[in-house]
Protein backbone atom coordinates (compact mmCIF):
# COMPACT_ATOMS: atom_id res chain seq x y z
CA UNK A 1 0.00 0.00 0.00
CA UNK A 2 1.52 3.39 -0.86
CA UNK A 3 1.87 6.32 2.14
CA UNK A 4 -0.53 8.76 2.68
CA UNK A 5 1.95 11.75 2.57
CA UNK A 6 2.28 12.43 5.97
CA UNK A 7 1.91 16.35 7.96
CA UNK A 8 4.69 18.15 9.09
CA UNK A 9 5.00 19.69 12.79
CA UNK A 10 4.72 22.70 10.69
CA UNK A 11 1.02 21.67 9.68
CA UNK A 12 0.19 21.48 13.73
CA UNK A 13 0.23 23.92 16.28
CA UNK A 14 3.66 23.32 18.46
CA UNK A 15 6.22 24.24 20.80
CA UNK A 16 9.82 23.75 19.82
CA UNK A 17 12.45 23.01 22.49
CA UNK A 18 15.88 23.46 20.67
CA UNK A 19 17.77 22.04 24.14
CA UNK A 20 15.33 19.46 23.63
CA UNK A 21 14.95 16.61 26.66
CA UNK A 22 17.21 14.65 28.24
CA UNK A 23 15.81 10.68 27.95
CA UNK A 24 15.98 7.86 30.73
CA UNK A 25 18.21 6.24 28.41
CA UNK A 26 21.09 8.93 29.10
CA UNK A 27 20.94 10.52 25.34
CA UNK A 28 19.50 14.21 25.42
CA UNK A 29 16.91 13.95 22.29
CA UNK A 30 17.67 17.92 20.55
CA UNK A 31 15.93 19.85 19.33
CA UNK A 32 12.27 18.62 20.60
CA UNK A 33 9.02 19.42 18.93
CA UNK A 34 5.61 19.32 20.71
CA UNK A 35 2.20 19.41 18.63
CA UNK A 36 -0.39 20.25 20.88
CA UNK A 37 -4.47 22.47 21.21
CA UNK A 38 -6.03 24.04 23.65
CA UNK A 39 -9.27 24.90 24.41
CA UNK A 40 -10.93 27.86 26.65
CA UNK A 41 -9.08 30.64 27.98
CA UNK A 42 -6.38 31.11 30.44
CA UNK A 43 -7.30 33.05 34.01
CA UNK A 44 -5.86 35.74 34.51
CA UNK A 45 -4.01 33.74 37.56
CA UNK A 46 -3.55 30.79 35.10
CA UNK A 47 -4.92 28.27 38.25
CA UNK A 48 -7.69 26.85 35.96
CA UNK A 49 -5.54 24.47 33.32
CA UNK A 50 -6.20 21.19 32.93
CA UNK A 51 -3.88 18.72 31.15
CA UNK A 52 -5.29 16.09 29.69
CA UNK A 53 -2.78 12.97 28.35
CA UNK A 54 -4.14 10.90 25.41
CA UNK A 55 -4.45 7.07 25.32
CA UNK A 56 -2.23 5.17 23.29
CA UNK A 57 -3.33 5.17 19.31
CA UNK A 58 -4.88 9.50 20.53
CA UNK A 59 -3.46 12.76 19.75
CA UNK A 60 -3.33 16.38 20.86
CA UNK A 61 -7.03 16.80 18.95
CA UNK A 62 -9.14 15.76 21.68
CA UNK A 63 -12.02 18.25 21.37
CA UNK A 64 -11.96 19.54 17.49
CA UNK A 65 -12.08 17.54 14.17
CA UNK A 66 -9.14 15.71 13.45
CA UNK A 67 -7.37 16.83 10.21
CA UNK A 68 -6.52 13.51 8.45
CA UNK A 69 -9.72 11.62 9.26
CA UNK A 70 -11.90 14.34 9.69
CA UNK A 71 -13.71 12.42 12.39
CA UNK A 72 -14.59 14.36 15.85
CA UNK A 73 -12.15 14.92 18.49
CA UNK A 74 -11.61 11.60 20.50
CA UNK A 75 -13.31 13.41 23.75
CA UNK A 76 -15.19 16.12 22.48
CA UNK A 77 -17.79 14.60 24.11
CA UNK A 78 -16.54 15.24 27.54
CA UNK A 79 -14.70 18.63 26.83
CA UNK A 80 -16.32 21.68 25.85
CA UNK A 81 -18.42 24.27 26.91
CA UNK A 82 -20.59 23.03 29.58
CA UNK A 83 -19.17 19.21 29.32
CA UNK A 84 -17.35 17.65 32.26
CA UNK A 85 -14.34 18.96 31.54
CA UNK A 86 -16.25 22.64 30.93
CA UNK A 87 -14.03 24.62 28.74
CA UNK A 88 -16.55 27.98 29.79
CA UNK A 89 -14.54 27.67 33.13
CA UNK A 90 -11.12 25.51 31.97
CA UNK A 91 -8.32 26.38 29.95
CA UNK A 92 -7.68 22.50 28.22
CA UNK A 93 -4.03 21.55 26.88
CA UNK A 94 -3.38 18.60 24.91
CA UNK A 95 -0.07 17.92 23.42
CA UNK A 96 0.86 14.42 21.09
CA UNK A 97 3.45 12.48 23.06
CA UNK A 98 6.51 12.40 22.52
CA UNK A 99 7.66 9.57 20.05
CA UNK A 100 3.71 10.53 17.96
CA UNK A 101 3.55 10.75 14.57
CA UNK A 102 0.89 14.17 14.74
CA UNK A 103 3.84 16.83 15.22
CA UNK A 104 5.69 15.87 17.96
CA UNK A 105 8.85 14.50 17.62
CA UNK A 106 9.03 10.82 17.17
CA UNK A 107 10.38 8.54 14.52
CA UNK A 108 9.25 9.99 11.52
CA UNK A 109 10.76 13.20 12.36
CA UNK A 110 14.09 14.50 10.57
CA UNK A 111 17.08 12.38 12.61
CA UNK A 112 19.17 14.81 14.61
CA UNK A 113 21.94 13.18 16.33
CA UNK A 114 25.14 14.10 14.09
CA UNK A 115 25.03 10.21 12.13
CA UNK A 116 22.06 11.17 9.56
CA UNK A 117 22.64 11.21 6.11
CA UNK A 118 20.29 14.71 4.37
CA UNK A 119 17.15 14.19 4.82
CA UNK A 120 17.09 11.43 7.12
CA UNK A 121 14.43 10.29 9.29
CA UNK A 122 15.06 8.50 12.90
CA UNK A 123 12.81 5.36 11.81
CA UNK A 124 14.00 2.53 14.35
CA UNK A 125 17.23 4.66 15.33
CA UNK A 126 14.80 6.71 17.22
CA UNK A 127 16.37 6.60 20.84
CA UNK A 128 13.63 4.21 23.68
CA UNK A 129 11.78 6.39 25.09
CA UNK A 130 9.87 6.22 28.77
CA UNK A 131 6.30 7.50 29.75
CA UNK A 132 8.35 9.80 31.63
CA UNK A 133 10.42 11.07 29.16
CA UNK A 134 6.73 11.89 27.38
CA UNK A 135 5.96 13.69 31.08
CA UNK A 136 9.01 15.70 30.60
CA UNK A 137 8.48 17.38 27.69
CA UNK A 138 4.84 17.94 28.31
CA UNK A 139 6.36 19.74 31.75
CA UNK A 140 8.37 21.66 29.36
CA UNK A 141 4.93 22.70 27.19
CA UNK A 142 3.20 23.97 30.39
CA UNK A 143 6.19 25.95 31.26
CA UNK A 144 6.22 27.46 27.79
CA UNK A 145 2.63 28.45 28.30
CA UNK A 146 3.57 30.66 31.10
CA UNK A 147 1.69 27.84 33.57
CA UNK A 148 3.40 27.31 37.20
CA UNK A 149 0.60 24.90 38.38
CA UNK A 150 -1.54 22.81 36.60
CA UNK A 151 -5.28 22.33 38.09
CA UNK A 152 -4.82 19.01 37.26
CA UNK A 153 -4.03 16.33 34.98
CA UNK A 154 -6.72 13.95 33.46
CA UNK A 155 -6.27 10.69 31.53
CA UNK A 156 -6.86 7.07 30.48
CA UNK A 157 -5.72 4.13 29.30
CA UNK A 158 -1.51 5.01 28.67
CA UNK A 159 -2.93 8.69 29.52
CA UNK A 160 -3.65 7.72 32.43
CA UNK A 161 0.16 6.10 32.97
CA UNK A 162 1.43 9.58 31.83
CA UNK A 163 -1.03 11.07 34.71
CA UNK A 164 0.28 9.05 37.37
CA UNK A 165 4.17 9.92 36.33
CA UNK A 166 3.10 13.49 36.17
CA UNK A 167 1.91 12.42 39.89
CA UNK A 168 5.41 11.11 41.05
CA UNK A 169 7.99 13.21 39.22
CA UNK A 170 6.23 16.80 39.41
CA UNK A 171 3.43 16.20 42.58
CA UNK A 172 4.08 19.75 43.26
CA UNK A 173 2.91 20.65 39.71
CA UNK A 174 -0.80 20.12 40.13
CA UNK A 175 -3.37 20.08 42.73
CA UNK A 176 -5.29 17.36 41.57
CA UNK A 177 -4.94 14.25 39.15
CA UNK A 178 -7.61 11.61 37.59
CA UNK A 179 -6.05 8.55 36.62
CA UNK A 180 -8.30 6.69 34.31
CA UNK A 181 -8.99 2.92 33.11
CA UNK A 182 -5.17 2.03 33.99
CA UNK A 183 -2.62 0.78 36.32
CA UNK A 184 1.03 1.49 38.03
CA UNK A 185 2.62 -1.15 35.76
CA UNK A 186 1.97 -2.55 32.39
CA UNK A 187 1.00 -6.14 33.19
CA UNK A 188 2.65 -9.22 31.68
CA UNK A 189 -0.82 -9.73 29.60
CA UNK A 190 -0.02 -6.80 28.02
CA UNK A 191 3.08 -7.06 26.95
CA UNK A 192 2.45 -10.01 25.38
CA UNK A 193 -0.36 -8.30 23.23
CA UNK A 194 2.07 -5.51 22.51
CA UNK A 195 4.42 -8.01 21.18
CA UNK A 196 1.54 -9.81 19.04
CA UNK A 197 1.01 -6.37 17.43
CA UNK A 198 4.91 -5.38 16.86
CA UNK A 199 5.91 -8.76 15.26
CA UNK A 200 3.18 -8.56 12.58
CA UNK A 201 4.50 -4.82 11.72
CA UNK A 202 8.36 -6.32 11.65
CA UNK A 203 6.88 -9.32 9.61
CA UNK A 204 4.92 -7.27 6.62
CA UNK A 205 7.14 -7.32 3.71
CA UNK A 206 6.66 -3.41 3.16
CA UNK A 207 8.53 -3.04 6.65
CA UNK A 208 11.91 -2.97 5.24
CA UNK A 209 13.93 -2.43 8.30
CA UNK A 210 11.72 -0.02 9.35
CA UNK A 211 13.22 2.28 6.37
CA UNK A 212 9.70 1.66 4.68
CA UNK A 213 9.46 5.57 3.87
CA UNK A 214 12.16 5.61 1.44
CA UNK A 215 9.90 3.00 -0.96
CA UNK A 216 7.51 5.22 -0.19
CA UNK A 217 5.55 2.52 1.25
CA UNK A 218 3.97 1.36 4.62
CA UNK A 219 3.93 -2.08 6.37
CA UNK A 220 0.13 -1.26 6.18
CA UNK A 221 -0.80 -5.29 6.11
CA UNK A 222 1.15 -5.69 9.88
CA UNK A 223 0.24 -2.30 11.07
CA UNK A 224 -3.61 -2.81 10.25
CA UNK A 225 -3.23 -6.31 11.98
CA UNK A 226 -1.91 -4.68 14.92
CA UNK A 227 -4.60 -2.63 15.44
CA UNK A 228 -7.40 -4.93 14.89
CA UNK A 229 -5.92 -7.59 17.69
CA UNK A 230 -5.34 -4.07 20.02
CA UNK A 231 -8.84 -3.41 19.53
CA UNK A 232 -10.28 -6.32 20.65
CA UNK A 233 -8.56 -5.63 23.87
CA UNK A 234 -10.27 -2.70 24.11
CA UNK A 235 -13.64 -4.62 24.61
CA UNK A 236 -15.72 -6.52 26.36
CA UNK A 237 -17.15 -9.72 25.46
CA UNK A 238 -20.44 -8.64 25.99
CA UNK A 239 -19.77 -5.20 24.21
CA UNK A 240 -18.72 -7.45 21.11
CA UNK A 241 -21.62 -9.54 21.41
CA UNK A 242 -24.36 -7.10 21.87
CA UNK A 243 -22.72 -5.48 18.52
CA UNK A 244 -22.14 -7.70 16.32
CA UNK A 245 -23.04 -11.35 17.72
CA UNK A 246 -22.67 -13.98 15.35
CA UNK A 247 -24.24 -11.94 12.70
CA UNK A 248 -23.66 -12.66 8.95
CA UNK A 249 -22.49 -10.80 5.99
CA UNK A 250 -21.94 -13.57 4.05
CA UNK A 251 -23.06 -17.40 4.34
CA UNK A 252 -20.84 -20.53 3.93
CA UNK A 253 -19.36 -21.42 0.51
CA UNK A 254 -22.80 -22.88 -1.45
CA UNK A 255 -24.68 -21.76 1.39
CA UNK A 256 -26.85 -18.19 1.44
CA UNK A 257 -26.18 -15.10 3.87
CA UNK A 258 -27.19 -11.71 3.28
CA UNK A 259 -24.58 -10.73 0.75
CA UNK A 260 -24.62 -14.33 -0.55
CA UNK A 261 -21.88 -17.19 -0.86
CA UNK A 262 -18.48 -16.35 -0.07
CA UNK A 263 -15.10 -18.43 0.31
CA UNK A 264 -13.36 -19.61 3.43
CA UNK A 265 -11.22 -16.57 3.77
CA UNK A 266 -13.74 -13.62 2.88
CA UNK A 267 -15.65 -11.57 5.30
CA UNK A 268 -18.18 -14.12 6.88
CA UNK A 269 -19.33 -12.71 10.31
CA UNK A 270 -19.79 -8.90 10.99
CA UNK A 271 -16.83 -8.39 13.87
CA UNK A 272 -14.70 -9.68 11.24
CA UNK A 273 -15.48 -6.43 8.59
CA UNK A 274 -15.27 -4.15 11.52
CA UNK A 275 -11.88 -4.70 12.24
CA UNK A 276 -11.06 -4.86 9.09
CA UNK A 277 -12.00 -1.54 9.01
CA UNK A 278 -10.66 -0.57 12.31
CA UNK A 279 -7.05 -1.59 10.80
CA UNK A 280 -7.56 -0.03 7.32
CA UNK A 281 -8.54 3.48 8.92
CA UNK A 282 -5.76 3.66 11.61
CA UNK A 283 -3.24 2.78 8.79
CA UNK A 284 -3.89 6.12 7.39
CA UNK A 285 -3.30 8.07 10.36
CA UNK A 286 -0.36 6.17 12.52
CA UNK A 287 2.66 5.63 12.02
CA UNK A 288 4.71 2.08 12.60
CA UNK A 289 8.05 3.09 13.87
CA UNK A 290 5.76 5.31 16.50
CA UNK A 291 3.93 1.98 17.41
CA UNK A 292 7.02 0.44 18.13
CA UNK A 293 8.29 3.08 19.87
CA UNK A 294 4.74 3.81 22.21
CA UNK A 295 4.15 0.52 22.86
CA UNK A 296 7.26 -0.20 24.38
CA UNK A 297 7.25 3.08 26.08
CA UNK A 298 4.06 1.40 27.98
CA UNK A 299 5.78 -1.91 28.35
CA UNK A 300 8.47 -0.57 30.29
CA UNK A 301 6.24 1.88 32.85
CA UNK A 302 6.36 0.77 36.28
CA UNK A 303 5.86 3.44 38.72
CA UNK A 304 7.52 0.94 41.87
CA UNK A 305 10.23 0.24 39.95
CA UNK A 306 12.13 3.29 41.08
CA UNK A 307 10.97 3.19 44.56
CA UNK A 308 13.07 -0.10 45.52
CA UNK A 309 9.21 -2.26 44.50
CA UNK A 310 7.24 -0.51 46.88
CA UNK A 311 4.30 1.27 44.86
CA UNK A 312 3.70 3.22 48.38
CA UNK A 313 6.48 4.65 48.65
CA UNK A 314 6.40 7.01 44.87
CA UNK A 315 3.54 8.43 46.53
CA UNK A 316 4.55 9.15 50.35
CA UNK A 317 4.06 13.07 51.50
CA UNK A 318 1.76 13.74 47.81
CA UNK A 319 -0.11 16.59 48.21
CA UNK A 320 -2.39 15.68 45.34
CA UNK A 321 -5.54 14.82 45.25
CA UNK A 322 -6.56 11.33 43.37
CA UNK A 323 -9.46 10.04 41.73
CA UNK A 324 -8.74 6.45 40.75
CA UNK A 325 -11.45 5.32 38.01
CA UNK A 326 -11.89 2.37 36.75
CA UNK A 327 -14.29 0.50 34.50
CA UNK A 328 -15.90 -3.34 35.84
CA UNK A 329 -15.78 -4.73 32.40
CA UNK A 330 -12.64 -3.90 31.78
CA UNK A 331 -9.84 -6.63 31.35
CA UNK A 332 -6.96 -4.79 29.87
CA UNK A 333 -6.89 -2.81 32.94
CA UNK A 334 -9.27 -4.25 35.18
CA UNK A 335 -10.53 -2.96 38.71
CA UNK A 336 -8.14 -4.94 40.50
CA UNK A 337 -5.34 -2.95 39.08
CA UNK A 338 -7.05 0.01 40.16
CA UNK A 339 -7.35 -1.06 43.75
CA UNK A 340 -3.48 -1.88 44.08
CA UNK A 341 -3.18 1.33 43.25
CA UNK A 342 -6.06 3.41 45.57
CA UNK A 343 -4.36 0.50 48.58
CA UNK A 344 -1.31 2.10 47.70
CA UNK A 345 -2.46 5.70 48.12
CA UNK A 346 -4.14 4.84 50.92
CA UNK A 347 -1.40 3.52 52.53
CA UNK A 348 0.41 6.87 51.71
CA UNK A 349 -1.90 8.94 53.54
CA UNK A 350 -3.05 10.42 50.08
CA UNK A 351 -6.08 12.02 49.17
CA UNK A 352 -7.94 9.66 47.41
CA UNK A 353 -11.10 8.64 46.15
CA UNK A 354 -11.79 5.23 44.11
CA UNK A 355 -14.77 4.86 41.91
CA UNK A 356 -15.25 1.31 39.86
CA UNK A 357 -18.00 2.31 36.73
CA UNK A 358 -20.60 -0.77 36.14
CA UNK A 359 -20.63 -1.55 32.23
CA UNK A 360 -19.98 -3.60 29.87
CA UNK A 361 -18.21 -1.49 27.09
CA UNK A 362 -14.95 -2.86 28.46
CA UNK A 363 -12.04 -0.45 28.66
CA UNK A 364 -12.62 1.97 25.74
CA UNK A 365 -15.92 2.93 28.42
CA UNK A 366 -13.94 6.05 28.98
CA UNK A 367 -14.45 7.36 25.46
CA UNK A 368 -18.48 6.51 25.01
CA UNK A 369 -21.47 7.43 26.66
CA UNK A 370 -21.44 6.43 30.15
CA UNK A 371 -23.53 8.75 32.26
CA UNK A 372 -21.89 7.62 35.62
CA UNK A 373 -18.70 8.44 34.41
CA UNK A 374 -19.56 11.90 33.17
CA UNK A 375 -20.93 12.38 36.29
CA UNK A 376 -17.81 11.17 38.49
CA UNK A 377 -15.37 13.42 35.90
CA UNK A 378 -17.46 16.76 36.40
CA UNK A 379 -18.28 16.13 40.60
CA UNK A 380 -14.60 15.30 40.88
CA UNK A 381 -13.20 18.59 39.19
CA UNK A 382 -16.02 20.82 40.64
CA UNK A 383 -15.12 19.33 44.15
CA UNK A 384 -11.51 20.09 43.45
CA UNK A 385 -12.07 23.74 42.54
CA UNK A 386 -14.48 24.08 45.34
CA UNK A 387 -11.48 23.33 47.49
CA UNK A 388 -8.95 25.16 46.23
CA UNK A 389 -11.68 28.40 45.56
CA UNK A 390 -11.36 28.53 42.10
CA UNK A 391 -14.23 30.75 40.84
Amino acid sequence: MNSTTPLTVGDHPHASFPEGVELDCGVTLAPVDIAYCTYGQLSANKDNAILICHAFTGDQYVAEAHPLTGKPGWWERMVGPGKPIDTNRFFVICSNVLGGCMGSTGPRSPRTDGQEAPGELWGTAFPPITIRDMVRAQHKLVHSLGIERLFAVVGGSMGGMQVLEWAVTYPQMMLAVMPIATAPFHSAQNIAFNEVGRQAIIADPDWRGGRYWEAGVVPARGLAVARMMAHITYLSEEALTRKFGRRMRRGPAGGQGPEGPVSTFGDIFEVESYLRYQGSSFVRRFDANSYLSITRAMDWFDIAADHDGELTSAFVGTAVRFCVVSFSSDWLFPTSAARTLARALNRAAANVSFVEIETDKGHDAFLLDEPDFDRTVRGFLCGVAEHAGLS
